[in-house]
């Protein structure tokens, strides 16, 4: 096919300023074969009467109500309604670049399955865009630059949730949204990784992420830290944890001891090391903290760093490094 419908589906709840610019952008498309499902997550204000005005001027258009709630929920109802052969979601307060659709459409054209087109992403505010988000923003392109996401899957969310496509019969191959699991962005990035999607590089910004204090990502308790973590660690231990090797976290902060306490609690054995010279020897956990140069006493481990410090962060891979040791399959970025 060289024309595909592209189905986007776009969950909404009260983003009635933002709602215009967002649908605006898609009716701007250079590709043109699209259709949009707009789903309605309970909005009290005029985010309903919004889409329904877009959806009465272009048949493109369908808005619905969510058979659930939430945008889990919401995602599913979108995608149980489309039609497109290629899928991908867009949130309501954002805005596309022109070429979006069309860049990402190629790029699954020329690659074929198991394949996930992405796209550079910069983030906007009318109060300015946080030092942690512009970290983000910097990491997250870097990666999508050379289509090595991940690489450091376990760090943050790898794939950005409003910028990325993929084949119908690969999303289906990955469950889609059928997981009652948050935060579900993350979720299906590593849906993408156990399946062994490669990552298409992309060197283009294809998508306007806006920030501001009301957005969901910031305000729902699906998205406070200790859900990351929970889900880190699942994945961690069915995709990447090899029994037959000594497991080992480096770093004792408030990270490494969750961790910490969450292998405690599955009876996973490991080593905890640091390079903290107040915390060695000390016991935590039941866990006795040893120094980080008994690692080399360790038959190929496995390492999980939770040193959230940047300057030690450098230490510890240079570290790792020098014993021959590998990013993504001897240790894993946690921080």
């Amino acid at each position: 096919m060289q024309n595909p419908k592209v189905s986007v589906l776009i969950p909404f709840k009260n983003t009635e300023e933002f709602l215009s610019e967002c649908i605006s952008s898609i009716i701007d498309q250079t590709y043109q074969n699209w259709e949009v499902l707009a789903v309605n997550d309970g909005s009290d204000d005029n985010s309903c009467q919004i889409m329904d005005h877009y959806a009465n001027h272009d048949s493109r258009i369908t808005v619905l109500q969510n058979e659930g709630q939430g945008i889990i929920h919401a995602l599913r109802t979108a995608y149980s309604k489309s039609n497109g052969s290629l899928i991908t979601r867009m949130d309501s307060d954002d805005m596309m670049t022109p070429n979006k659709l069309q860049l990402m459409t190629t790029a699954l054209l020329k690659n074929g399955l198991g394949h996930v087109a992405l796209g550079k992403v910069s983030y906007f505010s009318k109060e300015g865009v946080s030092n942690g988000y512009k970290s983000y923003e910097k990491w997250l392109n870097r990666l999508s630059e050379k289509g090595t996401n991940f690489s450091e899957i376990y760090k943050e969310c790898v794939i950005p949730s409003p910028c990325w496509m993929v084949h119908r019969s690969d999303l289906d191959k990955a469950k889609a949204f059928t997981p009652d699991q948050y935060p579900e962005d993350y979720d299906l990035a590593f849906r993408f990784y156990e399946k062994q999607f490669k990552c298409i590089p992309s060197e283009n910004v294809l998508h306007y992420w806006r920030d501001y204090q009301d957005r969901t990502s910031r305000t729902s308790e699906h998205y406070a830290q200790n859900y990351f973590l929970d889900l880190k660690m699942h994945y961690f231990l069915k995709l990447d944890h090899d029994k037959n090797r000594p497991l080992v976290l480096w770093g004792a902060g408030k990270k490494g001891k969750n961790i910490a306490k969450i292998l405690v609690e599955q009876g996973v054995p490991f080593f905890w090391l640091c390079n903290n010279q107040q915390k060695i020897g000390k016991i935590i956990y039941g866990q006795h903290m040893l120094s980080y140069k008994h690692l080399p006493q360790l038959n190929r481990p496995q390492v999980i760093v939770t040193v959230a410090n940047k300057e030690a962060q450098e230490f510890i891979k240079e570290h790792l490094q020098g014993m021959n040791m590998l990013l993504a399959e001897d240790y894993f970025l946690f921080c």
